[in-house]
């Protein structure tokens, strides 16, 4: 009876974890379809203001123009009389004077060139109640929510901080692989990196940033925290590793390079792998939302061999030396990349992808 109460408890945990998980992706979809929508509103906003501007230079052309038409007639006028008039002078004074008549008798009005401003107006005032609106449907729904963490994911963050602080304390290992001869360079992708992370070191380094450079809008940008690289593979044997001690929560992994921009690392068949989660201090492998648990340490560094010829994906933590952490069982369709998660709520948490010395 007991066992059968515990089996139940743990069965109600694990769906309690897949309903979350669910609800999670739902609501990170909907702001990322938000997000969308306040971008291609962004653009057509910009483009109203950007038409009255074209529309403003366009009529200061028109009025160089005729200005300048004006000033080649005066010119023209003012090189007869310069000359003197030598042939048939009354007939060509009388020319002339009919013509500075016809030009003196058209003026041009000068009026000042001013952009609309009552679009202008229109435009920014719409702007500025969209952006009340959005302010008044979060925080009178939920005041104390928002502004203030919950005490959970405080908890969590100073778990990370805690575990980062005291990693970066310690050296960088320095332990030698047997696989730096199949080691490859690999740099993060700028067109597959969320919003709020930052790349530094020549897209060696990823940090979790308050204040993150704008990207440009692209159909394959993650909406949650995970970035992969430009390089993929789809053959032969390939070798990295990833200096994790500065992150209090990540993954490292591989991925195939039609992952939903939704979807995180290990949750489906397209990715696998190592999760660090600062909060419950767990270190687990991840695939097809199979989640396998490992009893080593939490690595500092992880090495990750990349053996398409054999189909296995290995990781290891280089430490102390180099232990195996888990192997998986590969079979892919389409080249993959390597991949990575970081600790959302994790500031200034990072992972740098490490120079290998090939032997």
């Amino acid at each position: 009876m007991v066992q059968d109460a515990i089996s139940s408890s743990k069965q109600a945990n694990t769906e309690m974890n897949e309903y979350v998980s669910q609800i999670k992706g739902l609501i990170t979809e909907d702001f990322c379809a938000m997000k969308q929508y306040l971008e291609i509103q962004e653009r057509a906003t910009l483009m109203v203001i950007e038409q009255e501007q074209q529309v403003a230079h366009q009529k200061i052309e028109e009025m160089i123009s005729q200005l300048a038409a004006k000033v080649n007639t005066l010119t023209e006028i003012k090189t007869q009389l310069e000359n003197g008039l030598q042939n048939n002078a009354t007939e060509q004074l009388s020319d002339t004077s009919s013509k500075r008549e016809m030009y003196i008798g058209s003026p041009i009005t000068m009026n000042k060139i001013m952009l609309d401003a009552t679009k202008i107006s229109v435009v920014t005032s719409a702007v500025e109640e969209l952006k009340k609106q959005l302010e008044m449907l979060i925080l009178k729904k939920y005041p104390a929510q928002l502004p203030q963490e919950p005490v959970g994911l405080l908890q969590e963050r100073s778990v990370c901080s805690t575990s980062v602080v005291s990693a970066s304390d310690n050296p960088e290992p320095v332990v030698s692989s047997q696989f730096s001869q199949w080691a490859v360079n690999v740099t993060f992708d700028l067109q597959r990196i969320h919003r709020n992370l930052e790349i530094t070191s020549e897209n060696k380094k990823v940090i979790v940033s308050r204040f993150p450079p704008p990207y440009e809008p692209t159909p394959k940008r993650f909406c949650i925290s995970q970035v992969m690289c430009s390089q993929s593979f789809s053959e032969g044997r390939h070798y990295w590793e990833v200096s994790t001690k500065d992150s209090g929560g990540w993954a490292v992994g591989v991925a195939d390079g039609n992952i939903g921009r939704n979807d995180q690392l290990g949750r489906t068949e397209l990715s696998w792998c190592v999760e660090w989660t600062g909060k419950n201090k767990q270190l687990s492998a991840w695939h097809r939302n199979q989640e396998t648990r490992l009893s080593e340490d939490r690595p500092l560094k992880v090495g990750v061999f990349l053996d398409l010829a054999n189909k296995h994906l290995s990781f290891y933590s280089l430490t102390d030396k180099e232990t195996l952490l888990h192997r998986f069982e590969i079979n892919i369709r389409h080249p993959v990349y390597p991949a990575f998660w970081l600790y959302g709520l994790d500031e200034e948490g990072s992972l740098t992808i490490n120079h290998i010395n090939r032997d």
